[in-house]
């Protein structure tokens, strides 16, 4: 029987297994600690357990993690790395350069099964879910291994895959990230997107708090069933409705990012039918041009078009923001991941 991974456990699985062995509980926070703050590959490093400690625990687990297989870098200053996983398969991560930090995102699955029509991922459809090592992973390997790692500040679960269809391993994931004696991540640093999955949305708010942001690309349900096909299940109604039960504590808002395409969702009209359509919810908006990929039937639409659609939502007093789009010449950005070693 292979032997469990302990960067797939949480700080209570970690406990279980300290206190199973006959030692002190609170060697499971120092263990931790050595993972995650120390960076610590082999039980051989953890200097501050027993010797007897460190060979008992090495019988019962592995400690494992992706590794990176490329790294390549956009003219923009982006950086996509190219991840292998234990059983072959690849998976990417991007480093988006900001003015004094960086913001990783990462991916919760390997490939996606959403089927959203602008995107890359999607179209490859669903190899797996990712173990919760597997997106932790991401991020230790970057901090350690590239020179931006230690400025990392924000974490964006955006990457390959639905978060929330990933749900159990994505939210254990994030614990890890916010832990004291995990990555010790703020809860405000951290944002999970989704295409919409209602019944994940209303229990990621009861369980965790951190940053939601809606993947909406459409005014009205018939054009939104065209472009994602999970709107036929959560359509808008349902979905705003979630939205607006979503607790954001403080001055915080939720986000939607929508995705202007040429001809379908870019018209002055699509603007004031949205405006009409978030009114009430408390949010900003993440304007973005389609990032053309090959075999894309969809345009990006022109900079007056862009700007047009922008104002409108300004002058309807939505914070609505025009986000450049980074690492396109090397397939890094919104929608263009694909994994392919």
């Amino acid at each position: 029987m292979e032997k469990p991974n302990i960067r797939d456990m949480s700080l209570k699985e970690i406990e279980a297994l300290i206190t199973s062995l006959g030692k002190e509980q609170y060697r499971a926070r120092q263990v931790m600690k050595w993972l995650y703050q120390k960076d610590a590959t082999s039980f051989a490093e953890m200097t501050t357990l027993s010797r007897e400690s460190r060979s008992l625990m090495e019988e019962k687990v592995i400690i494992a993690e992706p590794t990176i297989d490329r790294i390549q870098s956009s003219a923009d200053g982006t950086k996509k790395a190219l991840f292998r996983l234990a059983d072959g398969l690849f998976i990417e991560s991007v480093l988006i350069p900001g003015r004094n930090h960086w913001t990783a995102c990462l991916s919760t699955q390997a490939g996606c099964a959403m089927g959203c029509l602008f995107c890359l991922t999607g179209r490859r459809g669903l190899t797996r879910n990712l173990l919760p090592s597997e997106i932790t992973g991401q991020m230790t390997m970057l901090r350690r291994h590239t020179q931006e790692g230690p400025d990392i500040k924000n974490i964006v679960l955006m990457g390959m895959g639905e978060p929330l269809a990933n749900y159990d391993h994505t939210v254990k994931a994030i614990r890890i990230l916010t832990s004291d004696y995990g990555l010790g991540f703020s809860n405000r640093k951290i944002t999970v997107s989704t295409c919409g999955l209602v019944p994940q949305i209303l229990r990621l708010g009861q369980d965790i708090c951190v940053n939601l942001a809606i993947s909406l690309n459409a005014p009205d349900d018939r054009r939104r069933n065209d472009l994602m096909p999970v709107n036929r299940k959560y359509p808008l109604k349902t979905l705003l409705s979630a939205c607006r039960d979503y607790p954001m504590p403080g001055r915080r808002m939720l986000t939607f990012e929508y995705i202007l395409m040429s001809g379908i969702n870019d018209s002055p009209e699509d603007a004031k039918k949205l405006a009409r359509l978030l009114k009430g919810i408390r949010c900003k908006l993440n304007l973005i041009t389609l990032n053309e990929f090959p075999g894309s039937s969809f345009r990006t639409p022109s900079k007056v078009t862009v700007r047009a659609f922008q104002q409108i939502l300004l002058d309807h007093h939505y914070t609505a923001i025009l986000r450049a789009s980074r690492g396109s010449d090397i397939l890094a950005a919104c929608g263009q991941l694909s994994g392919t070693g």
